[in-house]
């Protein structure tokens, strides 16, 4: 299945989306995939294409700021999570989507489990890979260096952040064909540099994970957890003690993935997501 390269002007914002559509018409609901820190929506490119075969429109898009999407000042863009979830909210608009399965992985993807706890009516199914969802859970270093005074604004225009985050993250190396694909915003612009210290300074996660934890001990929609257990920064604990407050939940691990497992691990993620987004 081809994936498509999509942009959409939506209020004064123009993403950058990536979709696979199935062949024939079908009635199932799209999955919408949403990535973390410092990646883009060609993290999902390895499992896309098995959703569409199965009957599924996948859609990921990449967050205001990061990859192909629009890069604005903080002036028009706060970069706050509520600016994020906000902005979530008019792009599934503009796209028509009314209700959806939801896909997360990483910093900043938690983002998108806010938005499913504010828009319950919206989110069918959910799955979290890697991803903050525990009061346990910090920004690491190597992120948290891209915020500071002076240092950040050095370190956030250096392509290379790319290369050490994401191997460093998923403790493999990422193919230099990949890692160009994941640079290339970093080398057309020092938009994307400035956008990414922006949201580092806004994250805002002490609070986004107490809403979390608050919001999800009441959530009664399917989850499925795939944890990467050599993730360096988000420990499978984490996972397990979400999963302990949740009634209708599987956790799966992947012994061998880190904080990224998609990028190395797509066809074991899709052996899980698929059945479980087409379970009855």
């Amino acid at each position: 299945m081809a994936i498509s390269e999509e942009l959409i002007e939506v209020g004064a914002l123009q993403w950058f989306y990536r979709e696979a559509k199935p062949a024939q018409e079908s009635n199932q609901l799209p999955v919408l995939f949403l990535h973390g820190l410092p990646s883009q929506s060609f993290c999902w490119t390895g499992i896309m294409p098995d959703l569409a075969e199965k009957g599924f429109r996948a859609i990921a898009p990449d967050w205001i700021g990061s990859g192909f999407s629009a890069k604005p000042a903080k002036r028009q863009f706060a970069y706050t999570p509520d600016a994020f979830l906000n902005s979530l909210g008019d792009l599934l608009k503009a796209l028509e989507i009314e209700q959806c399965h939801l896909v997360v992985q990483g910093f900043l993807a938690s983002v998108g489990l806010q938005y499913a706890l504010r828009h319950s009516e919206q989110i069918e199914r959910l799955a979290i890979l890697n991803t903050p969802i525990s009061s346990e859970s910090k920004l690491p270093w190597v992120m948290q260096q891209w915020g500071l005074p002076f240092v950040g604004d050095m370190v956030t225009q250096d392509p290379l952040l790319v290369d050490r985050t994401l191997e460093g993250g998923s403790r493999y190396v990422v193919e230099d064909k990949y890692l160009d694909i994941y640079r290339r915003p970093f080398l057309k612009s020092s938009d994307v540099g400035r956008s990414l210290l922006m949201t580092i300074k806004n994250l805002q996660i002490k609070q986004s994970m107490a809403e979390l934890e608050s919001g999800f001990r009441n959530w009664e929609k399917p989850i499925l957890l795939v944890w990467g257990l050599k993730d360096p920064w988000l420990p499978l604990t984490q996972a397990q003690q979400f999963a302990k407050g949740i009634k209708d939940v599987e956790l799966v691990k992947l012994e061998e993935a880190g904080h990224y497992p998609q990028e190395h691990w797509p066809q074991e993620i899709s052996e899980v997501l698929l059945p479980f987004l087409r379970r009855q």
